[in-house]
């Protein structure tokens, strides 16, 4: 089936609810879907140049990523020496080198339904969960997670223990984006739609959520997520792990004594040739 045939598909058998279950016309469109997920001609978001942030979200695969749970039912499965049980509709993809992909041996997973393009490394353990997108060149390193749609770009580094967050729910929510030759630094974690544009770094422990507003002090700006758009961290900023005094309450340095200061993410400076030159060491891992 076309694109439009598909969509439709997925539409009207998510809709069915509960029903869809009995479908066999509801399983065929949901296999399709997930195998144009992991062959990357279907996405959860997409870049799009009519939108105010750069990207649209197709809310009707996340629909369909949905109807993949609603249709699974609990089944054994192997990969490997490994065993698993979960919902059948998303049991663990299997490689071969023809993919062009290293799955360095040690634990790790990749979901039924998600993308990953020739060139990416996998580090153990670390996980891919379904509706991901990663395109090529990208390192997805020891204990790191790329959540359900999320969308990492070409030659992104995600460092050791860091989490990209996958927005699945609700469907028309953007999920997270990292743009292409981002540095995600260990332990670091990007959560609720935020978008880290092109060539970004994150410092090892940076946070980004909906409600964390980041500081620049090239700029002198604060960005913030609103009602309509997600946080967006500007192309090429270096930020950093930082603190803010508490300005009311008890917390006033000129109230009490607490000394208390709160988590803030900081844009200390824009990517240049000296942290250009740090981030080409790590094409000696790949």
């Amino acid at each position: 089936m076309n694109l439009n045939e598909l969509k439709l598909a997925v539409e009207q058998a998510f809709a069915a609810g509960p029903a869809a279950a009995e479908s066999a016309s509801a399983m065929d469109a949901f296999l399709v879907l997930r195998d144009a997920l992991e062959a990357g001609t279907v996405r959860a978001a997409e870049p799009s140049s009519e939108e105010p942030t750069g990207w649209r979200v197709n809310a009707w695969v996340k629909r369909g990523i949905l109807l993949g749970f609603r249709l699974g039912a609990l089944a054994e499965s192997a990969s490997g020496t490994l065993s698993f049980v979960d919902k059948h509709t998303y049991p663990a993809r299997q490689f071969t080198a023809s993919n062009g992909i290293r799955v360095v041996p040690g634990g790790s997973s990749v979901r039924a339904g998600a993308y990953l393009a020739r060139g990416v490394v996998c580090m153990p353990p670390m996980y891919i969960n379904t509706g991901a997108w990663v395109d090529e060149g990208t390192m997805v390193d020891s204990h790191a997670l790329v959540g359900s749609c999320a969308q990492v770009g070409k030659r992104v580094h995600l460092s050791a223990a860091s989490q990209i967050g996958g927005v699945l729910e609700p469907v028309n929510a953007n999920p997270v984006i990292v743009e292409d030759d981002v540095l995600v630094g260990g332990n670091t974690g990007v959560y609720e739609g935020t978008i880290v544009r092109q060539g970004a770094v994150l410092a090892a422990g940076t946070i980004l959520t909906r409600g964390t507003p980041v500081f620049d002090l090239v700029k002198g700006e604060v960005y913030r997520a609103t009602a309509t758009e997600p946080l967006i961290i500007p192309q090429g900023a270096v930020v950093v792990p930082g603190s803010r005094t508490v300005s009311k309450g008890k917390g006033h340095p000129n109230i009490a004594d607490w000394g208390i200061a709160l988590y803030a993410p900081v844009i200390v400076k824009y990517r240049d040739e000296k942290t250009d030159l740090s981030a080409t060491l790590e094409d000696l891992l790949r």
